[in-house]
């Protein structure tokens, strides 16, 4: 799950300073579950945009933003799209570019994108995966050093933490402590004996 945050919406009225006619695209994916993106994201933007003195001409809330094919596509889901001048899209990076590939007028971002995350027992759980591109998570206890570690440490913690937090974001668990833990509980610290160079996890 790609975990995104509105921006202010003082930011989002600056960026459509000059723009009018504006169609929303939401995005029934991510942008959805953590409720950024969902129809009552979509509609609380709209009515606030029109009552900053802005016209909206309409919106869509595709299955999810970044993989919606072309233009038709979003015709077909609400016509009123041509007759747009400008675009807000409220979904992550990859959802903005895809609109902005397969449309003809400037797409703004509503969202901030942060991370690859997921969401467990009802909680959104941020920086999950780094996205390396070589998956090894196995070996660390399903937890991801390079993306839940600040430092990105891939042999074991820094020795900085205290009391389990992180000594760089004393709000987070030392990722370290967590993987620790976790392949204690499954009688897998022997995994840990494996020294790793930044090539095996980067590659």
């Amino acid at each position: 799950m790609i975990i995104s945050s509105v921006k202010p919406f003082e930011e989002i009225l600056k960026l459509l300073k000059d723009e009018d006619d504006i169609f929303i695209v939401g995005c029934n994916a991510c942008a959805a579950k953590i409720h950024v993106g969902g129809e009552p994201e979509v509609l609380e933007m709209s009515r606030r945009l029109e009552d900053a003195g802005k016209h909206v001409v309409g919106w869509v809330i595709p299955s999810a933003a970044c993989s919606v094919g072309s233009f038709d596509a979003l015709v077909e889901k609400n016509p009123a799209v041509k007759n747009a001048k400008t675009i807000l899209v409220m979904a992550c990076g990859s959802g903005v570019s895809i609109i902005s590939a397969v449309a003809n007028v400037p797409v703004y971002p509503s969202n901030n994108t942060e991370s690859l995350g997921g969401k467990s027992l009802g909680e959104v759980v941020p920086e999950l995966c780094a996205m390396c591109g070589n998956c090894n998570v196995y070996y660390f206890g399903g937890i991801c050093p390079k993306g839940q570690c600040p430092k990105q440490l891939l042999n074991g913690p820094c020795g900085g933490a205290i009391e389990g937090k992180c000594e760089v974001d004393p709000e987070k668990d030392c990722a370290w402590e967590l993987i620790y833990y976790k392949l204690e509980k499954s009688g897998r610290l022997d995994l840990l004996d494996r020294i790793w160079i930044a090539e095996e996890v980067t590659k």
